[in-house]
């Protein structure tokens, strides 16, 4: 057993490289561990059921279906489940990518109830939290050397532009160049246009591209059952384009997309107040494509 680990890490190490080079947007997201390659035309996924029931619902939805990759069925893997869906980078060429994390919360109400309810302690998200901004703990959470998860995740919100504007920039890759994350503290609309002129290179026919394409999906969503019946947290807007001009946007993780009980409906854009479980997402699009079509 040992020595057919150990082969097989020979074997699958360069396969994982090469894939990881393929496929920049896994390392942007920051969670390479939770990709694997899939059959021709398709990447692999780590499963969790609310995705893959999004993902399955948003195909069978036709307003939707172009605006996010596509369900191709659950696989398992050594003994591990995945989700199988579209490989949206197969027809670019060295893309470049930019991930948006949408919306004016990126936690779930659930989370916040059991937070107060039985608050775990994160060392980890206190020394993040530290990291950036040292001032930001209150004596008792410097005293634990710990925050909850929704603290550090509520205060994410407030150094960068989730709270103000309703997305903010996760990561940007460009070309055959390194990922850049340190947009943390990317807050104002004229740090957001920096960012996004960067990321387009000032090429006006890529954002014209980028601004159709999300005017279209803006129409699509508002026309949407499907999405007024959800409370979709923590998913992103996958922008990439190419040299040749080829540019495109798609609705990407959807692991805490949650379908809201049976009779209640969200508008995606009413301010967020604890129990009525908006999300923002519409509002964060709106200021989105303003800033674009400002540039």
């Amino acid at each position: 057993q040992n020595s057919w680990s150990k082969i097989r890490m020979v074997i699958w190490s360069p396969f994982m490289q090469s894939f990881k080079k393929k496929y920049p947007w896994v390392q942007l997201a920051g969670h390479a561990g939770n990709f694997q390659p899939g059959e021709e035309g398709c990447i692999l996924k780590r499963y969790v059921e609310r995705e893959a029931n999004c993902l399955k619902g948003m195909g069978a939805d036709l307003t939707l279906q172009n605006f996010a990759p596509s369900f191709h069925g659950i696989v398992e893997n050594n003994g591990e489940k995945f989700t199988q869906m579209e490989d949206l980078l197969l027809p670019f060429d060295a893309p470049s990518l930019m991930d948006c994390k949408m919306g004016i919360r990126t936690y779930l109400e659930d989370e916040l109830i059991k937070a107060k309810v039985k608050p775990q302690l994160r060392n980890d998200m206190y020394l993040k939290m530290t990291e950036i901004s040292p001032d930001e703990p209150t004596a008792e959470e410097r005293e634990l050397k710990a925050v909850t998860k929704p603290r550090y995740m509520q205060w994410r919100e407030q150094v960068s532009s989730t709270s103000n504007l309703g997305f903010r920039i996760e990561g940007i890759k460009k070309g055959d160049k390194d990922p850049s994350k340190d947009y943390k503290l990317t807050k104002t609309k004229e740090q957001v246009v920096c960012a996004f002129k960067y990321f387009i290179n000032n090429n006006v026919t890529v954002l014209e591209k980028y601004i159709e394409r999300l005017m279209d999906m803006r129409v699509a969503l508002e026309g949407s059952d499907f999405f007024h019946r959800h409370e979709v947290i923590g998913s992103s807007l996958l922008f990439v384009h190419d040299a040749t001009g080829l540019a495109k946007v798609w609705m990407i993780d959807f692991g805490k997309t949650s379908r809201l009980p049976e009779g209640q409906t969200l508008d995606h854009r009413t301010e967020w107040v604890e129990g009525n479980r908006e999300d923002g997402y519409l509002f964060g699009m709106d200021k989105m494509i303003n800033i674009m079509q400002e540039i």
